[in-house]
Parts: structure tokens; sequence; C-alpha cells
């Protein structure tokens, strides 16, 4: 962590003298209230731009392929035509995965749903993983369907919250299985998968497989 403040201390007065067209220099030069940005505020929002995406990126791409070995059906298809079935995979591996479970929020102003009234001020969980199932939003949603559209999922939140690195963890998760997919000839499960045990961001601890790839052309 020293080494990361140290680093981020440098860049914030960097970029406050010589501010370039990037995250970084919108958060050294933010704002609040008319005041500066604070120092710990500054440096939280870097921490998690630069941090966000390890697990959730990582337990999307893992996810994805344990859904993909217990619906073979889908797999095959989407080894068929990775270039025509790729794009909806991905949408689909984060909707069925959906890493990050819920997130706190404060209603900013009195609303119904579905009968249920929220005054303004109240405390709300938002519970992503359930609304990536919602029978209402999605047809047969507890279902992996790799050619699902629309797919509107909520795993990157919504408005204002949306989140930052979704373009970047879409373009790992694709330059992973661009790669998987050309090589790997089969893939089986080889044991129980283990998740982690956490309430706010998880997914697969362990995922033993057994594997056979491709051999090159001489």
């Amino acid at each position: 962590m020293t080494e990361f403040f140290n680093y981020l201390n440098a860049m914030t007065k960097d970029r406050r003298k010589n501010p370039r067209d990037d995250v970084a220099s919108v958060i050294a030069n933010a704002t609040i209230d008319g005041e500066p940005i604070g120092h710990l505020e500054a440096m939280s929002y870097y921490i998690i731009v630069a941090t966000a995406g390890h697990d959730t990126t990582s337990s999307t791409a893992a996810g994805g392929l344990l859904a993909l070995m217990q619906n073979p059906e889908e797999f095959a298809k989407l080894k068929s035509d990775p270039e025509k079935y790729l794009g909806g995979a991905i949408d689909e591996m984060i909707r069925w995965t959906t890493p990050v479970k819920h997130f706190f929020r404060t209603a900013a102003v009195d609303y119904e749903l579905r009968g249920q009234k929220i005054k303004a001020g109240d405390n709300l969980l938002m519970c992503y993983w359930s609304a990536n199932r919602d029978e209402d939003a999605f047809d047969d949603p507890f279902a992996f369907r790799i050619e699902r559209s629309p797919n509107k999922h909520l795993a990157f939140g919504y408005g204002a919250h949306l989140c930052l690195g979704q373009h970047l963890a879409k373009m790992e998760i694709r330059a992973l299985y661009k790669e998987l997919l050309a090589r790997l000839d089969h893939i089986e499960l080889a044991g129980e998968p283990a998740f982690v045990e956490a309430s706010f961001v998880s997914g697969l601890k362990r995922l033993p497989v057994r594997y056979s790839m491709k051999r090159k052309a001489a």
C-alpha cells in the first residue's frame, strides 16, 4: 500500500500541473462543494479504479467456463463459431455469474415498487443476483443461453453508478476466450467446484478440470 500511495501521490501532482485527457486527471482535479478533493478521497478513487476489476472479471471468466461445461450444447455452439457467438456469450456469462452480489443505496425520493412503498431516506439493498434472475425481465432466467437477446443484465450497475470498467472487463474476457476456444479440444469437470464464501463479491475458488489442447500443425 505504501508503494501504491507513493506512486499515486506523484501521479496526482503531475496531473494537477499537466492535466491530460484521462481518468487520473479527472480525479486529481476534482472538486467537492467548490473545494479540491481530499487526499484520502482521491487515493480511494484511484485504488478502486486500479483494483475493482480483478476479482469480478476473473470470477466471470471462470464462472462462465463452468456454465459452458454444464451446458455442453451451448459450449458446442460457441466453439462452432466464436466470432458470431462470443459477444452474446460474454454478456450471458456476466449475467449468469453476477460477481457483485449487492450494493447499499439510500432512496432519494418517495417511490412505490410493486406495491412496496419506499420513502426518501430509506436504506435499500440492491440485490443484483436477484435482478439478473428476474422472470419479468428475462425469458427463462435460470437457463444459460449464449444467444440471449436482449440481455439487459444489471451486473455492472445502472445510471450514475454504472461500472467504469465494463468495456475493459468485456475486452479481457473476450481476449481470454478467443485464445482458449482456438486451442481447446476438450474440457470437462474433474471434481466438485468450490466457491468463495462471501456476501459481497464472490465467485469460484476452485475449478478442477480435465482438458486436452489441439495439436499445432507441423
